[in-house]
């Protein structure tokens, strides 16, 4: 069994539905299902080296009381599910696809999760910069990568393009906001769902008992 969750790095609601996809196999009673994080960028347009986080939010909402209002509801949300949102640490709304690309090149030592995680309460947390190279690089060494394989790596072309293959795949099929979650290829719950919503995917999937195509 597999899921499928697309979600992008500097996605609140992503975050939230991570905890929530962590509370939820807390209450199945089956073999958990194998996770891939899958990437797709809100923002696929933004500069290489993103843009002032006051600017793209005024672009976005019309105004900073209108940024205001949407971020206080997420930021409850948050507190919800024990994640301490600092909103106002972030200066900058960065390009995401290198960070996309640190979580593909941490599957080939099974790391992706812990460098999602990384990347999440860097961005949200400490208000990281994650469209820097080396703030990833960073990010990637604490979390047990060599440092110089993952400069390496981004610094090059490896992977860009995949993705973006990926991200418009996924649009094309219907995936139009994240998180967005999909069981087996076949079953898909957008949005942050509860985990007893989950959990009732989970048994969708296992009842299909088919595998979802290989990863990408």
């Amino acid at each position: 069994m597999y899921l499928d969750v697309y979600l992008d790095t500097i996605c609140p609601w992503c975050f939230i539905g991570k905890r929530r996809l962590e509370q939820a196999f807390a209450l199945w009673q089956g073999k958990p299902p194998e996770i891939r994080w899958r990437p797709y960028q809100l923002n696929p347009e933004m500069p290489r080296d993103g843009m002032d986080r006051a600017s793209y939010l005024r672009m976005k909402f019309g105004s900073d009381r209108g940024a205001e209002r949407v971020y206080q509801s997420i930021a409850q949300a948050g507190a919800a599910e024990d994640l301490n949102f600092d909103f106002a640490a972030i200066r900058r709304t960065p390009n995401t696809l290198d960070s996309h690309r640190l979580i593909r090149f941490a599957e080939r030592d099974n790391l992706q999760d812990r460098v999602l995680e990384r990347l999440l309460q860097a961005y949200f947390m400490e208000g990281a910069d994650l469209g820097d190279k080396q703030v990833l690089a960073c990010l990637a060494e604490e979390c047990g990568l060599p440092r110089q394989k993952v400069e390496s790596y981004l610094a090059g072309e490896e992977d860009r393009e995949a993705i973006r293959k990926e991200d418009t795949t996924a649009r094309l099929s219907g995936v139009v906001g994240v998180p967005c979650f999909i069981g087996n290829g076949h079953y898909a719950l957008p949005g942050a769902q509860p985990p007893e919503a989950l959990v009732r995917l989970f048994e969708l999937a296992q009842q299909d008992g088919t595998d979802a195509p290989p990863a990408a």
